[in-house]
């Protein structure tokens, strides 16, 4: 492929993911609504979520190359302190805010869970906005994505095993077949049809909006009686912790030393989870009503980032040309 061509399909897979992010909350919006009117139906795609989920971490994989890994060696520092908030910050702010707002044990422990997820990948696209380190964005969600297996069920079975029963190693098990095979097939697909795969860049945003929005109707349908009568508690909670996140995540990095591209990437990355395999993961091993806290989630993180990135993008002297988005895209 020439690189006149390989520009130009990178500028469109650049629009279709800006596109597809700024709609997304709209769209997941509209599929948790219809979940709600139409809950008998819309349940009935739950025993599909991890196969919904598996699509869209193929496509995360499908966006990834090797040398966003080779960043890790590159600067390992911003990657490390970027990692560490990430699993240390969300998990631990799931557990106050849901002592504080006393939640009931199902959504406390679904709270817990969003926490204990890695990074969600719209964030990439919403460190682009930002005037973030974009390429730092994309290598923390990889590697935040690589360590689920093995962190998201043991901080969960930790901080959320006093609320509910969890099943960690079922658990991890889900994660590797949903998350960690899928990821790295599509990585290894990238690497064997990359023009074949650059085709179809441009379309990857909204099929993983599609599959998102599936996932949020279903597990709305699903825990429609949890929306009736504690549907506010749970978007306070979702509020705080989302944005407690932006904010310890910058001033950690800000304390830290990194630049202001690199704290605004590490806010970014913490306050933006994968809500989506919180959601189905909440669902599998938990409750109808633990999936509550990442359906909604899934919606607000989403408005959130796009504030988010108005509020830093005016902060800044005014600048004639942004960064280019290299290889973040909207995921999740």
């Amino acid at each position: 492929m020439s690189t006149a061509t390989a520009t130009r399909s990178r500028a469109a897979e650049d629009r279709s993911a800006r596109l597809a992010v700024s709609v997304f909350p709209l769209l997941v919006l509209a599929a948790a609504v219809i979940g709600f009117l139409a809950p008998e139906a819309t349940k009935q795609l739950i025993p599909q979520v991890n196969l919904f989920l598996g699509i869209i971490m193929f496509g995360m994989g499908l966006t990834l190359t090797w040398p966003d890994f080779a960043l890790v060696f590159k600067r390992p520092l911003p990657i490390l302190l970027g990692v560490v908030a990430q699993y240390a910050i969300m998990p631990l702010l799931g557990l106050g805010v849901a002592l504080i707002l006393e939640l009931p044990p199902e959504l406390a422990a679904g709270v817990i869970l969003v926490g204990s997820a890695p990074g969600g990948t719209a964030s990439n696209v919403v460190a682009y906005l930002s005037r973030a380190d974009t390429a730092l964005s994309v290598t923390m969600t990889s590697v935040s994505t690589l360590l689920a297996p093995l962190l998201t069920p043991l901080l969960t079975l930790w901080l959320a095993g006093q609320y509910m029963d969890v099943d960690a190693g079922a658990m991890a098990m889900s994660i590797v077949n949903i998350v960690l095979l899928p990821v790295l097939g599509g990585l290894v697909v990238r690497m064997l049809l990359r023009r074949a795969v650059e085709i179809v860049l441009p379309a990857l945003p909204w099929i993983s909006v599609l599959f998102i929005s599936l996932v949020a109707a279903a597990v709305v349908g699903n825990s429609a009686e949890t929306v009736l009568s504690a549907g506010f508690l749970v978007l306070l909670a979702v509020v705080l912790h989302n944005g407690l996140g932006y904010a310890l995540g910058y001033a950690g990095a800000h304390l830290c030393g990194l630049p202001r591209p690199s704290a605004r990437t590490v806010s970014i990355e913490v306050g933006m989870q994968n809500s989506g395999l919180a959601a189905g993961l909440a669902a599998q091993y938990l409750s109808p009503a633990a999936a509550l806290p990442a359906a909604v989630f899934s919606i607000w993180h989403n408005l959130s980032g796009a504030v988010l990135a108005m509020v830093f993008r005016r902060s800044d002297k005014p600048m004639e040309h942004d960064e280019p988005l290299t290889e973040g895209r909207a995921r999740d």
